[in-house]
């Protein structure tokens, strides 16, 4: 049933959501007395066909457990969520990155649960899991097949009554190196990764919750002891400080019976008071920089505003999409399009406690790169602003926009779920959905200028200039400030109470059986052509009145010569911009006013279009697509802005270990002079040698109907989407040539190649080789099958071993990937500089042993229960649909190519996959790579007996 009439007025939405009120209450006395004891009937909201929001009913345990309930049976699945109310803000100075430290502990096992057993349960329930960590919050989630929520409500109610009997110091030290290791590879070794806690630490002042990063200071990490984290647990993760948020298809009396046996036995902790939302105000301008090993210049510009759901909140958003929202933008038009910057943006990040007005622009070299200019055009912008005013179309883009948004969010299960539990976390009212709405709604002109002059005019703000190591000119003045280092919390954590150790009155150990596996229904497939030939192919999905068009045209960055490399990701930006008949500006406030996009890109062997929309709106942003893919404007001056734009990504991501490694690797592959041996982005040399006459050369060769093919999801019927689809009849052309791959080897197997990095904190190693090309039943199919206890899921063999066992890095894995007519191997890991050779050594034992002997019985079926049962989450957004059904279309797969599978997995044996193995996994015909520090990392790699070259 379609809830999601737009139409419908804001204000009638509220009313209409409005929890139960007294003329129903007998209803609620009955449903009261219904319920198992100890648990209550706290609200219930329930939607017509008009109203916008998430339909749920509201639990409160005798324990203080908030539990919420959302039905959705449009597919087989639940997610569970359960958020606790403590993040990096309930921290003490100098005891930083306790609660995503005990994020990564509350996966290694509780009282009934054995070590590495949570990951292992839930993945081979099919399922997927994670657990996230911010200033205000920690929550843990699975998405399983809805044959699977006892077992999931017993994992987490098990964590959360009987982790301290489990808890040991091996484990605490593991998960420790695995936070530092998580912290070297997302921040230290990653460019621009230290801005955000240095900046915090200036807008911030001292002491204050925020101004420290959330994953923890290194030093704070040394000094936790194995006491701490018990402690933090007693103190914040009882239930009366969380909520069981649950969604998707189930039985809403057995689940609540299941809440209360697992969890309700649970005594409540320590009492959790709200967090002070004290006002951030700064006495003057702060100025702060740091040297990067970054190719661009960036300046960064915050002031410290309100906090989440303050009343002035909305306003402040739509002020900063105005000044820097897009192409349609002051900053837009100040700095990116004038060529000082080659990005620049504005935003608005709420947390519980506190907001900030943030600015940012990444300097164009090409215009000298002072960050003393960009911030003078950011003032100049502001000054602008305020001499321009708002304007009705200002208010009606940003409030479609946020429109829009909302309902694109609510397109998965976890999408409502994280919505209701994080209503309830920080406002304990899950149903904000339609007040939201309405709050933007409500915003006038007067409102934002109001705020404007509040909150942002001639106030003293931070400027951090992060610009390339040696180059401190650059900065947009000296620094004026240093932090305050705040001496050292006695104690981790305050507000202990004593707490009755849990008595079960059943035996938790034994794990719940689960009930019959959902059965998958594949989405039903349409199938047609336009009058020119293109093929069609879609579905329809009601659950949210958006389209989702893709049109994938063959060739990408194949089709174009080596020399030429980038051709393809530049012709595609350059689609992105004007037409003949609208400027780049006037075509993106098209889409804005009816809140849709429509992007170009570009991809090893494709190009391609995708077109998101509410339904309402599909024929007017057809309109604009048609405008751009047949009337490009190819003006010179948007060109020379793109491709200057494209050359500084470049040389970004070079300074990036992860994109050095991987076009180090395809590189070592497929011959570095060779298309498929570069980037997709080019080199330096060949972007720089590129001409507009390129690009309208490359249109003419790509952007033909004889190279596409459409895929369509939406709540439309077919007959709709088609006739909506026939001005794209007017295309023509033939299909892109494409260059078969040379299969010959460019780099000498059994060989260990270095790409220096000086001081990188930490070193990237693939490890790999030219392998199989797609099929979806095949061999191919089966080689992915007998990857996945080796390394294709988290409790594979390497990933337990280098990660869990040993420490050395945030994650490993292997995995088969491949197209048509070319495929790898890759094993791949960011590890800690000083165990780079240890850890090549452990990825050359695991895959030598793998390969001689295989996986054993249990590992298969592992495999077989994981993936089989997982189908039932694949088909749920109309993104995964989409995907879907490209694969079909691509491949030409049969429709019912996933019931193929599910055979081969039932029927498949160890001899079969150990057999693929041995061919497969010949450690001797691969070859290694490392992107690290050379003068540290080359002497570890000595005593491996490798061959080994440095390579540029």
């Amino acid at each position: 049933m379609k809830k999601w009439i737009l139409a419908v007025a804001i204000s009638a939405a509220i009313s209409g959501c409005a929890i139960q009120s007294a003329n129903n209450a007998i209803d609620v006395t009955t449903a009261q007395a219904n319920l198992p004891a100890g648990v209550s009937l706290v609200e219930t909201v329930s939607l017509t066909d008009s109203e916008i929001g998430i339909a749920y009913k509201k639990y409160r345990l005798a324990n203080g457990l908030t539990v919420i309930l959302h039905q959705d049976t449009s597919d087989p699945l639940v997610h569970v969520d359960v958020t606790y109310h403590v993040g990096s803000a309930r921290e003490l100075a100098g005891r930083s990155g306790f609660a995503h430290l005990f994020e990564h502990m509350m996966f290694q096992g509780s009282q009934h649960v054995g070590d590495e057993q949570h990951f292992k349960v839930v993945t081979e329930a099919g399922g997927t899991l994670n657990g996230t960590t911010n200033s205000d919050r920690t929550n843990y989630f699975e998405t399983v097949p809805s044959n699977q929520l006892e077992k999931m409500l017993w994992l987490e109610s098990d964590r959360m009554g009987f982790f301290l009997p489990a808890l040991t110091s091996e484990k605490f030290e593991v998960q420790r190196e695995t936070v530092k290791n998580e912290r070297a590879q997302r921040i230290d070794n990653r460019p621009y990764g230290r801005l955000g806690e240095r900046f915090a630490q200036a807008v911030y002042p001292e002491g204050h919750p925020y101004s420290w990063p959330v994953i923890g200071w290194p030093e704070d990490l040394d000094r936790a002891t194995l006491d701490d984290v018990k402690h933090f647990f007693e103190r914040w993760y009882g239930p009366n400080n969380a909520t069981l948020t649950i969604g998707g298809d189930f039985d809403e009396a057995q689940t609540l019976s299941w809440v209360n046996k697992y969890f309700g036995e649970i005594p409540s902790g320590p009492q959790v008071e709200s967090a002070t939302k004290t006002p951030v105000t700064l006495d003057k301008t702060r100025y702060i920089s740091m040297e990067d090993k970054v190719h661009l210049p960036l300046l960064y510009v915050g002031m410290p505003t309100v906090y989440a759901g303050h009343p002035d909140e909305a306003a402040l958003d739509l002020l900063a999409n105005i000044i820097g929202g897009g192409p349609t933008s002051l900053l837009y038009k100040n700095l990116v399009k004038e060529g000082y910057a080659v990005q620049a943006s504005v935003g608005h990040p709420c947390q519980e406690l506190a907001c900030q007005f943030t600015l940012y622009a990444l300097a164009n070299p090409a215009t000298g790169g002072k960050l003393a200019l960009l911030e003078e055009k950011i003032d100049q912008s502001i000054a602008e602003f305020e001499q321009r005013g708002v304007t009705d179309e200002d208010l009606q883009k940003v409030k479609v926009q946020f429109e829009a948004d909302t309902i694109f969010g609510l397109q998965s299960v976890r999408g409502k779920v994280s919505t209701l539990a994080a209503n309830q976390t920080f406002y304990a009212n899950p149903n904000m959905v339609a007040q939201d709405l309405a709050r933007y709604q409500s915003v006038t002109k007067q409102d934002v200028m109001r705020v404007f002059n509040q909150y942002i005019k001639d106030k003293p703000k931070v400027v951090m200039s992060v610009v390339p190591e040696g180059q401190s000119q650059l900065v947009a003045k000296a620094d004026n400030f240093t932090p305050t280092a705040l001496p050292v919390a006695a104690e981790a954590v305050t507000g202990l109470t004593d707490i009755k150790p849990v008595v079960s009155s059943f035996d938790r150990a034994t794990m719940p059986q689960v009930g019959k596996a959902p059965v998958l229904t594949v989405p039903s497939l349409w199938t047609s052509s336009l009058s020119n030939g293109i093929e069609v192919m879609g579905t329809e999905s009601e659950e949210t009145p958006t389209a989702e068009l893709v049109i994938y045209l063959e060739g990408g960055h194949r089709a174009v010569p080596v020399e030429k490399a980038g051709l393809a990701q530049l012709t595609a930006a350059m689609m992105g911009e004007s037409s003949t008949q609208h400027t780049t500006e006037e075509l993106a406030h098209k889409l804005e006013m009816l809140g849709s996009s429509i992007s170009f890109g570009a991809g090893i062997s494709q190009s391609y279009v995708q077109v998101s929309s509410l339904s309402k709106n599909l024929a007017a942003t057809l309109a604009i697509l048609e405008e751009r893919l047949f009337n490009p404007g190819f003006n010179r001056a948007d060109f020379e802005r793109v491709k200057q734009q494209q050359i500084q990504s470049l040389q970004q991501a070079m300074t990036n270990p992860s994109y050095m490694a991987s076009n180090g690797f395809s590189a070592l592959l497929y011959g570095k002079n060779t298309v498929m041996g570069n980037s997709q982005l080019g080199t330096v040399e060949s972007l720089s040698a590129l001409t507009l006459e390129d690009v309208k050369a490359f249109y003419q060769q790509q952007y033909t109907a004889g190279s596409a093919q459409m895929v369509m999801v939406s709540d439309l019927a077919k007959d709709n989407v088609i006739s909506m689809l026939s001005g794209l009849s007017q295309w023509s052309g033939k299909a892109t040539t494409l260059t078969p791959i040379n299969k010959r080897l460019y780099a000498a197997p059994a060989t260990i190649y270095i790409i220096d990095k000086p001081d990188a904190a930490q070193s990237e190693i693939n490890i790999g080789k030219r392998a199989l090309s797609y099929d979806g039943t095949g061999e191919y199919f089966k080689a992915n099958l007998m990857n996945y206890p080796l390394g294709g899921a988290f409790n594979s063999r390497i990933n337990l071993n280098l990660r869990e066992d040993k420490g050395y890095t945030y994650g490993a894995r292997t995995q088969f990937s491949g197209q048509e007519d070319t495929g790898e191997f890759i094993a791949s890991a960011s590890v800690r500089t000083d165990v780079t050779g240890a850890a090549i050594s452990e990825f050359i034992k695991e895959i030598q042993t793998y390969q001689q002997t295989g996986m054993n019985d249990k590992e298969l079926a592992f495999l077989r229960n994981s993936i089989t049962q997982g189908q039932a989450l694949d088909f749920e957004t109309p993104y995964q649909k989409a995907g879907f059904i490209r694969r079909i279309q691509r491949y030409q797969l049969d429709p019912q190519f996933t019931q193929q599978q599910t055979q081969i997995i039932n029927a498949i044996t160890t001899t079969e996959l150990n057999s693929l193995a041995k061919s497969l996994l010949d450690i001797n015909t691969m070859v290694i790579l490392v992107v690290g520090d050379k003068d540290v990392i080359q002497k570890q790699l000595a005593p491996l007996g490798y061959p080994i070259q440095v390579i540029n």
